[in-house]
This record gives C-alpha cells, structure tokens and sequence, in this order.
C-alpha cells in the first residue's frame, strides 16, 4: 500500500512547490489537493463536517495551478485533486488542463473528481444540484474522448458538442478516481472503470469493510488520522493508498507536522 498526503493549498497556507518538494522528500507516493472556485457567503447546505467551516475552504488555490507549480519542484510525487468538483466546470478546459498537467510532470496527475456538497456554490456555476450525478457521468466520458480521440465528439443529455481537435493530449491514461463515501459513488466507480476515492473511515475493521466492498475498484481512502493500526487495517485489506489528512498551514508549521506524520511511511512501504 502506498502512503500520500491530502490538504487544501490556500494563500496562507505553505506554496504548493515547497509542500511538494518536503511531501516527495519524506517517502510519500501522493499530494492530493482540494478544490472550492468560492464559499458562498449566504447558504443553506450543512456543511458535512458539522461546526465552523474551516478558512481554507474559500481560500484555496486552484488545484491545476496548484499542481504545475508543484510539479515542477518534484521528480516521482504523483500529484491530483482530492476532488476536483467536476460538475462545476466546463469539460472543454478541463480537458485541456488536465492534459496538460500530466503531459508536464511526465505522467504524474491522478483526477479525482466529485459531485460535491454545497448545492449553492454549484447553482453560482449554473449547475443544477439534482442531475449532478448524471452529468459527472456524462463529463467523464466526455472527458476519456478528448483524451483520446483526435477528432473528438459526444452527445449526452447534458454535455453536448461536435466534432473537435484538441491537443495536448495527456501523457497516458488518466487515472480517475470518484470521490465520494456513498453506494452511488462507488456505483460510478465500477461503472466508468474509475478508481474509488471515499474519506478514510476511523475504525479499522470499518475500513477493512469498505476496501471489502469495493471489490477490484482500486481504493485510495483519504484524509486518514494518522493511526498505525488504522493504516495496518487499510493495507491488509488490500487499499491501493491511504492518505493522511494535513491542514492548511503556515510553511513552518507545515513542515514539522510532515516530519511527524513521515514516521509512518516505512510502515506501509
């Protein structure tokens, strides 16, 4: 099993080159980064969590910026968005930008991708919360086309366009991964042959349990707590990846927190 990191990227908080050159330098396989284009300031939706929304949720950089800075600074990290909220954007430029992340760091960029929560900031983007589901469907697929065709056409229901060239085209096959802890997400997964990307549980037989029930989906389990025999549960369970959840922080901060959490990475090498 391999062991990576997932975090927000904000202003505040340390640059995306610096945190991936120290993730890289610890051991780590993976940095996964978070993905919010805005907070509403007026909403209804409860946010998941429950209490205060943490400030990095509308501070984060864009995770395609993010990412090319990042890497730029490393060699082998593998890089991707924990999630990109896909059914916010338009699959035209998220082709492109996808594309051109993995061309440039040689084949590194796993696309997680979601449907997200907050039901305002999909409506701020014309989004309509109730066929979001199909409409990730439909992206994805509109998505492995322009990837690997070179006149590219789809026609769904809710993505719709003719033939296209668009170059460049990425440096392999995308990896995707569907984000999300619901019998939907997972749903979607094996149905788009897409990896599966849920939040890691905190009880270990609780984790083998939801490894068990993906089947050959290949899983990554995020923003783990940085327990041993959580992890240990995740590994002989058979999980791809486990990454353990790192806040938004200062560079300082930042860096004696990965010093802390790289005392695991031998244990699941």
């Amino acid at each position: 099993m391999k062991l990576g990191i997932s975090t927000f990227v904000t202003d505040e908080s340390a640059r995306a080159d610096v945190l991936a050159k120290a993730v890289e330098e610890r051991g780590f396989d993976t940095l996964f980064v978070a993905e919010h284009s805005h907070i509403p300031v007026s909403r209804e939706t409860r946010y998941p969590a429950g209490g205060e929304m943490a400030r990095a949720y509308y501070r984060a950089l864009d995770p395609f910026v993010a990412l090319t800075a990042a890497a730029a600074a490393t060699t082998t990290l593998k890089l991707g968005t924990g999630i990109a909220l896909l059914i916010q954007r338009d699959v035209l430029h998220t082709a492109k930008s996808v594309a051109s992340l993995d061309l440039l760091s040689g084949g590194r960029f796993l696309f997680g991708v979601g449907v997200g929560w907050n039901r305002e900031e999909m409506r701020n983007h014309g989004t309509d919360p109730r066929t979001r589901g199909a409409l990730l469907d439909e992206q994805i697929q509109a998505l492995r086309t322009l990837w690997t065709n070179d006149e590219a056409e789809f026609h769904g229901v809710h993505v719709d366009f003719d033939p296209v060239f668009q170059w460049p085209k990425p440096a392999r096959e995308v990896p995707v991964y569907i984000g999300g802890n619901s019998t939907a997400a997972l749903d979607r997964a094996k149905r788009l042959d897409a990896g599966w990307l849920p939040n890691a549980l905190r009880d270990p037989e609780a984790a083998a349990a939801q490894v068990a029930q993906a089947g050959s989906v290949p899983v990554t389990a995020t923003s783990a707590p940085p327990d041993p025999a959580l992890l240990d549960a995740y590994a002989e369970a058979g999980a791809e990846r486990v990454t353990l959840g790192l806040p938004a922080a200062s560079e300082g901060d930042t860096l004696r927190r990965l010093d802390a959490l790289a005392a695991l990475v031998p244990r699941v090498s």
